[in-house]
């Protein structure tokens, strides 16, 4: 009996665990392949309700509403990268253009007083020591004006590489817009070609597992969004306490940051903190850093709690989730790992699979 037992949980283990590295091989080499097909048809399964109201209310063929619907999407789209775009070279190009006055009248003075100070410190030690610190100071100057310099021939290979990259992402970009169109117009169709494929517990499961994930993704966002709306009012209220000016804003960019694995909070407040100690505001640094570890130690226990209880799990394991999913797929797997164990529980609750008890 025991023997029995053993060779099931193995062939069981074995099983799922081969679905798993399918599962990561594929998000790791084949998603980025078929990506522009995926996104098209994200978003032609969006635009079927819209399309299926206008179908009813003009009483019009489904082509010629699905064509427009695609049509219109994608103009809007357009008109706001267009806009987002405008904004951001011309930011760029300005930014360029005052580079070397910046580095002028703020980035060396600012290198040089550091460097000052550190002289000062030393001046308390040997004269061995403060030459030798002078002679490091002047080695870190001339090694900074080097690397500023080479700023402009990096700034150039970046924008060679972005234009040579331009011709892929541009036929991407086609082959998804011609597919949005396609699946659009066909999209029952297809979805139906391809669930007449499944036998019926397949269907079943398949249709379930859908109905989850699109249900479960929206909830994911919503409990994302309550989260940076804490952290905004966290920092609002902070930085307004100790006399920020533009505290709304500055809380707003931040807590968008917030949302970002890599950058996160600590991405904007740690170097913010850093630079007032530098320029010996050291209140000011304290206070930065009391509200970073504040706002860190909230957001530990608030986020397995908003994300956990929205997709039925313990806090603990969605913290592990979280971290795991991060630390292999980034954003991807920040959102993707504690849907995914969402959907095991899920499906091993009512009985279409057996992974734990």
């Amino acid at each position: 009996m025991k023997t029995e037992k053993r060779k099931s949980f193995l062939i069981n283990f074995a099983y799922f665990g081969v679905m798993v590295l399918m599962a990561l091989f594929g998000l790791q080499y084949i998603l980025p392949i078929v990506m522009p097909f995926v996104i098209a048809f994200i978003i032609a399964y969006f635009l079927q309700r819209p399309v299926s109201f206008l179908e009813k209310k003009t009483g019009l063929a489904h082509k010629p509403i699905a064509v427009l619907a695609v049509l219109v999407f994608y103009l809007i789209i357009g008109a706001l990268i267009g806009l987002v775009g405008v904004k951001v070279v011309s930011g760029v190009i300005n930014l360029a253009s005052e580079l070397p006055t910046i580095y002028i009248t703020q980035v060396y003075p600012f290198f040089i007083d550091i460097l000052n100070n550190l002289e000062r410190v030393l001046i308390y030690l040997d004269l061995g020591e403060l030459n030798a610190a002078s002679g490091t100071s002047g080695q870190i100057i001339q090694s900074f004006s080097e690397m500023v310099s080479e700023i402009p021939g990096k700034a150039m290979d970046l924008v060679t590489g972005f234009a040579v990259s331009i011709p892929g992402l541009f036929v991407k970009v086609v082959v998804m817009i011609i597919s949005t169109f396609f699946i659009t117009i066909d999209y029952e169709r297809l979805t139906g070609f391809c669930l007449r494929q499944l036998n019926e517990n397949s269907k079943k499961l398949f249709l379930e597992v859908k109905e989850y994930l699109v249900g479960t993704l929206f909830v994911c966002i919503g409990s994302y969004l309550i989260i940076m709306s804490i952290t905004f009012v966290e920092l609002s209220i902070a930085l307004s306490f100790i006399g920020i000016s533009h505290a709304i804003l500055v809380s707003a960019v931040i807590a968008v940051f917030d949302i970002l694995p890599v950058l996160g909070t600590g991405g904007i407040m740690i170097p913010w903190a850093i630079l007032a100690a530098v320029y010996g505001d050291y209140p000011l640094a304290l206070e930065l850093f009391l509200i970073y570890v504040a706002i860190t130690v909230v957001r530990n226990i608030v986020e397995p709690k908003i994300i956990g209880g929205q997709l039925g799990l313990h806090p603990v394991v969605t913290l592990v989730s979280m971290f795991v999913g991060v630390e292999f797929f980034g954003v991807i797997g920040l959102f993707g790992f504690p849907i995914g164990l969402s959907l095991m529980r899920h499906l091993n609750d009512h009985g279409v699979i057996k992974v734990f008890k």
